[in-house]
Formats: C-alpha cells, structure tokens, sequence
C-alpha cells in the first residue's frame, strides 16, 4: 500500500512539473528597454499553433477601451485587450518559431520565437531577417 502511494505521489510530481515546463499559460511581459511590467498576455494553442493574446494591460494610466491605431490590415484598430498579437507559432525542439510577433505600439510585425529559459520564465525573440537581428524580452509567469 504504502509503495502504491509513493508511486502515486511521484507521478504527481513527475507529471505536475512536466505540465508547469510548457510555454502554455499566463505570463507577465517586462519591457526590455525600461523593465516596466507592461501587460498580462496568454500563450495558447489553436490547431497545432502556438498562439499570444493580450489579457490585460498593467499600466493604470492606459486608457480601458484603446485600439490598435499602427496595426497593419485585420489588425487595425481592435481592441489592444483580447488582441492576438503572437501569431502561427510551430513547435520545433523546445522552441515555438517560425511565427509572427506585431508591436501595438508601433504596428510593426516581426518574424518571432519563444522558448522556455526556464520552468516559469519566457525568453520572446522577435527579429527581421535573421534572430540575430532583433530583440528579446523575457516574460515570468503570472499563473
């Protein structure tokens, strides 16, 4: 009995620290320049793809109801809460690449990765042309 509830509770955690070590969830985004929090954004899977939605925006001075004013085509002013702004992300190793990354605030859209650094920390790299050429930020789980 006791060597069914050990196994039971090493499974548990096995499994409950593989889960916690996806880049799946809720994260805290941190702006690379200043290191100010700036929003609450989910990282979600749709049909294979990895997927960023904003959830909330952290700045108490950010107006409620603002759109995407630079955002290019389909894109262009919705709402910046609920926007998709992480797009068509495909798993590769440990990494999501070869997807798109849009800029609210200026409109630009970069290629982008995201991998995991480690279990509760997201490494965020958008570029133009080669990964060389961009900038990463790194995001800490909110949940």
């Amino acid at each position: 009995m006791i060597k069914s509830i050990t196994s039971f509770l090493f499974a548990l955690a096995f499994f409950g620290n593989v889960t916690a070590q996806d880049v799946f969830g809720t994260w805290k985004t941190i702006d690379d320049k200043t290191g100010v929090e700036k929003s609450i954004v989910e990282i979600f899977k749709k049909d294979g793809m990895a997927y960023g939605k904003i959830l909330k925006l952290l700045d108490p001075n950010a107006p409620k109801n603002a759109t995407c004013q630079n955002c290019p085509g389909d894109d262009a002013n919705v709402p910046i809460i609920g926007l998709v702004f992480i797009k068509d992300l495909s798993k590769d190793g440990d990494e999501y690449t070869d997807g798109r990354v849009l800029d609210p605030e200026s409109g630009k859209v970069y290629k982008c990765y995201i991998a995991l650094e480690e279990p509760n920390k997201l490494k965020v790299r958008g570029y133009l042309g080669f990964s060389l050429l961009g900038r990463t930020q790194y995001w800490y789980r909110a949940d």
